[in-house]
């Protein structure tokens, strides 16, 4: 069994479903005890701005501010560098708790042993 699960989101109010699918299984594996990293990357790069996840609408699914909340108190979140700055997103402007960082970094959590990554 993996010890770690990072799981990169790309997508974000463009494919709710699949957007809303990589939130909640980051937040079901954080519950559980299993260490969460979560990346945003391409349009779930906004969900790292105050307010944004609350504008998030899927019906029947958890709101994505509790799931954003969830994995944050018990994993990572971190905003892709190149995502960002092609939003003008900066570190002052995440929400409390999330990181920018780049693709080295996500090499760097996904290759040792012990490590599961998804893409949604």
């Amino acid at each position: 069994m993996a010890d770690k699960l990072v799981i990169k989101v790309t997508a974000g109010a463009d494919a709710p479903e699949r957007c809303s699918q990589a939130f909640t299984v980051a937040a079901v594996a954080a519950a559980s005890g299993v260490e969460v990293s979560l990346w945003l990357t391409g349009e779930s790069a906004w969900f790292a701005l105050p307010g944004k996840a609350a504008e998030f609408e899927l019906p029947h699914a958890a709101p994505l501010p509790d799931l954003i909340d969830a994995i944050l108190a018990a994993g990572s979140v971190t905003l892709c560098t190149q995502c960002a700055a092609r939003r003008d997103i900066s570190e002052k402007d995440t929400l409390e708790g999330i990181r920018i960082a780049g693709a080295q970094v996500f090499v760097s959590e996904i290759m040792p042993d012990g490590v599961q990554a998804l893409v949604y």
